[in-house]
């Protein structure tokens, strides 16, 4: 097998030298302001070895990969419930598509997608007390990643509410129908701050590491098993919006993406992957972070349809 540490340091070279990088989610506009030119990897294996190069130690805003640890706070919170509120389907859609919505009376495909999200988000909130919901999402983040540092870039978070019209029209419509049973404006803060927690890959990758365990993390049971695999197997469906089905194609990991070029892949009993590279597809996927874990996964034999992992 290759050497891990050899693999990810080509890796980052390969991603510092690239000239087709993407564009840049400019219609957020403090995320317009990111360079494309950054690229960060990092890999911690299941026992907790960290291998990084290029800028994984840049905080980013996260974006929809925050959507993985808001799910674990509401199943914690709400267990198999969830599933009244969010599906578990690939949506074939773009991640704001409101057009399916419509057509299935209000109930979000899964939760990955942005109006399954912010259902997850109302589902949060009804368990806090008041203005608590942000709280919760971000304690979990921190005890995951071992950093108590890790915060929700404001800025980011206001660019964010002041342009999310699409957004408050996904969220509205399914209050007509009772998915978000809270205050619309209550919930989207929720959401709209929970997309802009700003980590780097290290930090990102040490947060996913349970998933990569079966669901335990320095000896402390975070989710069961079954629920890891179920999350996981979420991730691979749907993890990816309408390019779900590619990413599985081209490189065969559980993973999530967000629009600020953060991608966090799982390898099952082996690692917790990050990457960031703020130049995406025309899906919203991370342009240089999928092919980098292409690379990673050929490289390492990581793949959950490769009968040795």
């Amino acid at each position: 097998m290759a050497d891990l540490a050899e693999v990810v340091a080509a890796i980052a070279a390969r991603g510092a030298e690239a000239t087709d990088r993407g564009r840049v989610a400019d219609y957020i506009p403090e995320l317009a302001k990111v360079s494309a030119g950054h690229f960060g990897i990092a890999v911690v294996t299941a026992a907790g070895a960290e291998h990084v190069a290029g800028d994984a130690d840049t905080p980013f805003s996260i974006q929809s990969v925050s959507k993985v640890f808001a799910l674990v706070e509401a199943l914690c919170r709400h267990g198999e419930g969830v599933w009244d509120r969010v599906g578990r389907e690939p949506s074939g859609s773009a991640f704001n598509s409101i057009i399916q919505l419509e057509l299935e009376q209000g109930r979000p495909r899964n939760p990955f997608i942005n109006a399954g999200a912010i259902a997850v988000s109302d589902l949060i909130a009804a368990s806090c007390e008041p203005g608590a919901a942000i709280g919760a999402i971000l304690a979990r983040v921190r005890a995951l990643a071992g950093d108590d540092s890790i915060a929700v870039d404001a800025a980011v978070a206001w660019s964010e509410a002041v342009t999310g019209y699409r957004n408050a029209a996904l969220a509205n419509y399914m209050r007509s129908f009772g998915t978000i049973a809270g205050p619309v404006d209550a919930t989207l803060s929720v959401y709209f701050q929970q997309c802009a927690i700003a980590m780097s890959c290290r930090q990102l990758a040490r947060a996913g590491r349970f998933l990569a365990a079966g669901g335990v993390q320095d000896g402390v049971v975070i989710v069961s098993p079954e629920r890891a695999r179920r999350i996981n197997a979420l991730m691979l469906t749907c993890g990816h919006y309408d390019a779900s089905g590619d990413f599985a194609f081209r490189v065969g990991l559980p993973a999530k993406s967000g629009v600020g070029g953060g991608i966090l892949a799982i390898a099952p009993g082996r690692a917790s992957i990050a990457v960031w590279s703020p130049g995406l597809s025309p899906q919203g996927n991370s342009l240089l972070g999928t092919a980098a874990l292409e690379q990673l996964a050929q490289a390492m034999g990581w793949s959950v349809f490769n009968p040795d992992l």
